[in-house]
């Protein structure tokens, strides 16, 4: 310890005051701010974040406060869509309220844990406009634009339950079938301009999907004791895993998933987010506390920065420009993280 450490231990407040001014600066110098979601007060089960450009907005299904929030990357404003799932819940799991959400057709989607339910929202209004029921607890949440669909993953059933999407003045969702995911399924990401879809087995392996019938078409190695998120570098035809041990992986879509590049991160790794403005990978690691910034540039993953998180902070997204998102589950916030080249 050192002198001027003892010092403060004989005198608690200037120990708390001086711990918070450390803890501000380390924020200052890594370029965050705080972000209140309001009703996480005693905190929140964050899962899934995203980003839906047609919305301009990210959207953060707000868990046991039962709230879909959306917020504005140009100025970090927030639009709260209340009582869209059941307010309350066990504040320190994920699976209560809403924990993930996308856009399509003008409609929102989003899961309900306890109702076990997949909804459409207006988003003018906030109104929940269709439902239809869930086989089993849900995970991730896709729209599937090819096929005017709605996926859903379901961890526990090993599969994926699809949704008709009818849009227009009477929304409906309409279910149409499932997909099998032996092993998973554990994230999902959407490539529409290949035709699949792509989620994890759990330990170590990365499977690609059709969309034109939908089947697990490939298994790939991904190197990863326990793999997690997914991000998808579409023009450069790149799929990033994140590994729960500390690892981010590339893969390389054109010959056939093989890995073209991995780098090491902080423990915990989960939710990772792919920003094409920058070239940059985020990879927020729930034990490190820290995010790591990669650049992926040349089929090479280089360090750009390691950034201050929180304990337990494990999802992320980007606009795609400029701004990333860290969920930080314990303060019922968002960490902003401004990024530049």
């Amino acid at each position: 310890m050192r002198p001027h450490a003892a010092a403060l231990s004989r005198h608690p407040l200037l120990l708390v005051a001086a711990t918070l001014a450390l803890a501000v600066a380390a924020a200052a110098s890594a370029g965050t701010t705080l972000l209140r979601i309001p009703g996480g007060t005693h905190g929140l089960g964050f899962d899934d974040l995203g980003y839906a450009p047609a919305l301009g907005r990210v959207l953060v299904p707000a868990a046991q406060s039962g709230a879909l929030v959306l917020v504005d990357p140009a100025n970090d404003s927030l639009r709260v869509l209340a009582h869209v799932a059941p307010v309350g819940g066990v504040v320190s799991g994920h699976d209560a309220g809403t924990t993930s959400a996308d856009y399509g057709e003008g409609l929102l989607f989003a899961s309900d844990h306890q109702q076990q339910a997949v909804l459409a929202i207006d988003p003018r209004t906030g109104a929940v406009v269709a439902r239809a029921p869930l086989a089993g607890g849900p995970d991730y949440v896709r729209y599937v634009a090819p096929l005017h669909q709605v996926w859903v993953s379901e961890p526990h059933l090993k599969q994926i339950e699809r949704f008709a999407v009818t849009a227009g003045m009477h929304p409906a969702l309409t279910r149409v079938g499932a997909v099998g995911v032996p092993g998973g399924p554990e994230s999902l990401v959407i490539d529409a301009a290949r035709g699949q879809a792509y989620s994890n087995e759990w330990k170590d392996h990365t499977v690609a999907i059709s969309l034109s019938d939908p089947h697990v078409i490939a298994r790939w190695a991904n190197s990863c004791e326990g793999s997690r998120g997914l991000a998808l570098d579409a023009a450069g035809h790149t799929l990033f895993v994140g590994c729960k041990e500390g690892k981010v992986v590339a893969l390389d879509l054109d010959r056939a998933g093989r890995i073209e590049a991995s780098a090491k991160v902080g423990a915990g790794v989960d939710i990772i987010a792919w920003n094409p403005a920058l070239h940059h990978v985020y990879a927020p690691g729930a034990v490190s506390a820290t995010m790591s910034v990669l650049d992926f540039q040349g089929g090479a993953l280089k360090p750009v920065a390691t950034v201050p998180t929180a304990a337990h902070a494990h999802c992320v997204a980007t606009d795609g420009k400029s701004v990333a998102y860290v969920c930080d589950p314990g303060a019922g916030a968002l960490i902003v993280y401004r990024d530049h080249a």
